[in-house]
């Protein structure tokens, strides 16, 4: 199997890797019910000393910061409550976390959440987070950029290995919300 972007000597459906996956990642797929069939979402083995995105595209090539996208996690605050969300914006960008996040979320203030919640709340490694087997009832904010492009690759829940999923799949995973502005 080729990937449909990019170059990687390992390639597999995504639903023949459960094994590689985070467990959340792996019941979301496992469970998939997405506009988009299963069997499109594809698995990549990577080294995980390079998952930080600049490393991996020096590794992997240039051409992949294009079509990549991070996830963060973001804490927003407002009279005591905490509220967690995930941002997905092109691997170029910047989230817009005092702007664009914290006007959505209602938040008083609003911040990338401590690595220690994002892995204990997501079960996912840090330098892998991805918004496929999130918490559904987090809001997941996704930058327009990342839906309309045919293919991304995003974390695969662990440093090792990325999903490669068509961009339309991320508008309609739980709790997503396209919002134009959020990456700068």
């Amino acid at each position: 199997m080729r990937a449909p972007i990019g170059s990687f000597d390992d390639v597999r459906p995504a639903l023949d890797c459960l094994d590689e996956l985070t467990a959340p990642v792996a019941a979301a797929v496992r469970d998939w019910s997405g506009d988009v069939p299963a069997d499109r979402l594809v698995y990549v083995d990577s080294d995980p000393a390079v998952a930080d995105t600049d490393a991996f595209v020096e590794r992997y090539g240039p051409e992949l910061l294009d079509v990549s996208a991070n996830c963060v996690v973001i804490a927003g605050k407002r009279g005591g409550e905490t509220t967690l969300a995930a941002c997905l914006v092109p691997s170029r960008a910047r989230v817009d976390v005092n702007g664009a996040v914290r006007k959505q979320l209602g938040a008083r203030k609003a911040s990338f959440a401590p690595v220690e919640t994002a892995v204990g709340e997501t079960g996912m490694e840090y330098g892998g987070i991805t918004p496929i087997g999130l918490p559904a009832h987090w809001p997941l904010l996704v930058d327009p950029a990342v839906t309309d492009r045919p293919w991304v690759l995003i974390g695969s829940g662990r440093r090792r290995g990325k999903l490669i999923v068509p961009g339309k799949v991320f508008a309609g995973l739980p709790g997503a919300v396209v919002l134009a502005g959020l990456g700068g």
